[in-house]
């Protein structure tokens, strides 16, 4: 009786341990999809200067966009959470929306070599963005997912794991609806 006693004791050690170990890779895992998301972003930042220098001299009356881009630069550095670094993010992609926008109106510009290099880095850079947060939040619903169901949930509210948040849209008008009228 003692036996069968001690093997359910040690089989539910076991459990516990094995539940416990799956919670900390699986949060290690999202810790390294943020570190991701956070390389291809300051990629990003880093590649912002030369944008910034290169247009300067076409676009000296659009001053304030190339301001607000470099301000968010500079707070890009001092942000330390997911949600901060994800608003600099989106207020960003919006800027570079609006430098690329107004570029179009440069012929000279569209023409010059280093810009369309910039670009060309940027939209690769922005398409790496986007996978990566997009295997950020897959990471963290499993993570999510794994902190609510049972007999998990109990593993990670007695070890104190806490949920994390999805990289999420902070912009409306990116969430509207596009509409194309081809009657122009």
């Amino acid at each position: 009786m003692w036996w069968i006693i001690l093997a359910i004791v040690i089989i539910i050690i076991i459990a516990i341990i094995a539940m416990y170990n799956s919670l900390v890779t699986m949060r290690q895992r999202v810790k390294n999809a943020w570190s991701q998301i956070d390389v291809q972003l300051q990629r990003r930042f880093d590649l912002i200067p030369n944008l910034v220098e290169t247009v300067k001299g076409y676009m000296a009356h659009e001053a304030d966009v190339l301001t607000k881009v470099t301000d968010l630069r500079s707070s890009w550095a001092n942000a330390k959470t997911v949600d901060e670094k994800a608003k600099l993010d989106n207020q960003l992609s919006e800027s570079l929306k609006t430098i690329m926008a107004v570029a179009e109106n440069y012929p000279d510009l569209k023409a010059n070599q280093n810009f369309s290099e910039l670009q060309t880095e940027l939209t690769n850079t922005e398409n790496k963005i986007s996978y990566s947060r997009q295997f950020y939040n897959d990471t963290v619903t499993r993570y999510n997912i794994k902190l609510e169901t049972f007999p998990s949930n109990v593993i990670a509210s007695v070890f104190n794991f806490k949920s994390e948040n999805l990289f999420e849209v902070d912009n409306q008008e990116a969430r509207k609806n596009v509409k194309v009228d081809f009657n122009k």
